[in-house]
């Protein structure tokens, strides 16, 4: 009996202890409460409690600003710990969204690791705070993203002719002057390409200079060439208030990386399709080889470096990147996510691009280029090649463009090469329209600087003999374009899209001048290790391909 009471007093006792600690521990101890006890406004400390924003029509009640107060409604502007100061400006007010809308995370949650998603099995984890921009991406739809070239052109422009005198932009600009004369004249750029601007901008500053009498209209502003001016349109349309996300995205149209994967139904097959990459769980991702955190954006930078190291079996080559560039594609893979809001609540960029058609990408030719070719024929159309891989054509050869027609182009893009790495790039396919192949087409033109060169024979004009073309292709042919045609060192020849687009006089001349810097040597030239061939010898070559074109 005794010992049945020392059980029953003391698990009282521990018991009670144990009520004292946990009443102790959510009353007293807990982290949040701890930063806001520190916490004082002008008032003095500010009232402890938890807070939170309720956003019922996105279904949010998100408790971050229990520890950021700082950044929750009505809040004074309070001293102490870091995570207590103000939301940075965004354009709108984080109040109206909640926060886990942009940073992911878990919004309900008190504790930190739980808020921020670092627990096993939550599937959103908090962006990183060093890409927190890529939160954007959940909502907006940046338009009409150019190349990193063009994007620098712009930003040197905007540098060179002096608009930070009277503009801000994203935290620079709008000089002071002595006694406060002339100083932010224009409004802050930083989100003019979100808001729209005047397209008649340059008309309106030379009226207005010209009325001037002096002051910053005379000393800062001039006449600008029409380079100048594109540049300047293209850069300020691609001010949203983001400008990192804003350089990754264009980073991205760079590196052709959409000749391999699809974002928003544009882009090749070959690779994964991206849409929603940047919201992938992190709990079904094999972090064997990622050093350090096992989070998503270092899984994608290792990536990057090296894919079929976490990925065996990868098509994807070694693109070489710098170490810069791979953190800016991070930051543009992290954005590839959406928020589940309603559509009353998309932004207009989004809108213009999944409702009016509008691309994200520019459509000028240098972009369209480096967004969809580049990876495989090269940044200026020099050809590429990867370890283990055929080498990928030159395309702005000089030699090439000479011979093929606009028409070949226009149908080699649009329908592919079948059985080769060459995808369609027709609207219903990889989801170019006519007008911007179009634009790929002349941009080509211009990488070459020649001309199709002028041709009156008929597409079929060659009547050789087969028999001998068949005996001059395996003595001189065959090494690198295969015994059949399929392809080796040099392009397939039996590709049932080459043949059926090119012309006799592309074949021909091929064979006949060759390439030049490449390892086609033009036949009609004289080399030391391999015979000349006469025209009628190649007008044979050219009739035993044309023997190729009714094989199954």
């Amino acid at each position: 009996m005794q010992a049945n009471k020392h059980l029953l007093l003391w698990t009282s006792l521990v018991t009670l202890a144990l009520l004292v600690f946990a009443a102790a521990n959510e009353n007293v101890f807990k982290e949040w409460r701890r930063v806001q006890s520190a916490a004082s406004g002008p008032s003095g400390p500010i009232d402890v409690h938890l807070r939170q924003v309720v956003v019922p029509t996105l279904a949010v009640a998100d408790r971050c600003v229990t520890c950021h107060v700082g950044m929750a409604a009505g809040e004074p502007v309070v001293a102490g710990d870091p995570t207590l100061k103000r939301h940075p400006d965004v354009g709108h007010d984080p109040n109206v969204m909640g926060c886990t809308a942009c940073h992911a995370g878990q919004g309900r949650a008190t504790e930190k690791a739980a808020a921020h998603g670092d627990v096993h099995f939550w599937p959103t984890p908090m962006i990183p705070l060093r890409y927190a921009d890529a939160g954007c991406g959940g909502c907006h739809t940046h338009i009409a993203v150019p190349t990193v070239d063009r994007l620098a052109a712009g930003e040197r422009a905007f540098e060179r002719n002096d608009c930070l005198a009277c503009h801000k932009l994203d935290g620079r600009g709008g000089t002071l002057r002595p006694l406060g004369a002339g100083g932010m004249e224009g409004p802050d750029l930083s989100f003019v390409g979100a808001r729209a601007f005047r397209v008649d901008w340059y008309d309106a500053h030379l009226a207005r200079r010209g009325e001037a009498s002096g002051g910053p209209w005379d000393d800062s502003f001039g006449p600008l060439s029409r380079e100048d001016r594109d540049a300047l349109d293209a850069f300020l349309r691609s001010r949203v208030g983001a400008p990192k996300l804003v350089q990754a995205k264009a980073t991205f149209n760079s590196l052709g990386c959409r000749g391999c994967h699809k974002i928003a139904g544009v882009g090749g097959d070959d690779g994964p399709e991206l849409t929603l990459e940047g919201a992938k769980d992190p709990g079904r991702i094999d972090f064997t080889h990622v050093r350090g955190e096992h989070d998503l954006a270092n899984w994608l930078a290792e990536h990057f470096r090296s894919p079929a190291t976490l990925v065996p079996g990868s098509q994807m080559p070694v693109l070489s990147l710098s170490e810069p560039q791979i953190d800016l594609l991070v930051r543009y893979m992290l954005s590839l996510r959406r928020a589940n809001v309603p559509e009353a609540w998309w932004p207009k960029d989004r809108v213009r691009a999944e409702r009016l058609g509008e691309r994200e990408f520019s459509v000028d030719g240098a972009t369209l280029y480096g967004s969809f070719c580049a990876a495989c024929h090269g940044p200026n159309g020099e050809g590429m090649r990867y370890p283990g891989m055929p080498a990928f054509p030159a395309i702005g050869n000089p030699d090439f463009l000479a011979v093929a027609s606009d028409e070949f182009l226009t149908s080699t893009i649009a329908h592919g090469r079948p059985g080769r790495r060459m995808g369609a790039w027709g609207e219903g396919s990889g989801g170019l329209r006519a007008s911007e192949i179009a634009t790929v087409v002349a941009h080509l033109r211009s990488l070459g600087g020649v001309a199709l060169e002028p041709d009156s024979r008929a597409p079929r004009w060659v009547r050789g003999d087969a028999a001998l073309g068949a005996q001059l292709y395996g003595a001189h042919c065959m090494q690198c374009h295969g015994a059949r045609g399929e392809g080796g060192e040099g392009p397939a020849l039996a590709n049932a899209g080459l043949l059926a687009n090119a012309t006799d006089t592309y074949l021909f001349e091929t064979i006949r001048r060759g390439r030049r810097g490449t390892t086609m040597q033009g036949f009609a030239q004289p080399s030391t290790v391999r015979p000349t061939l006469a025209d009628p010898e190649i007008e044979s070559i050219v009739t035993f391909l044309r023997s190729w074109e009714n094989q199954p």
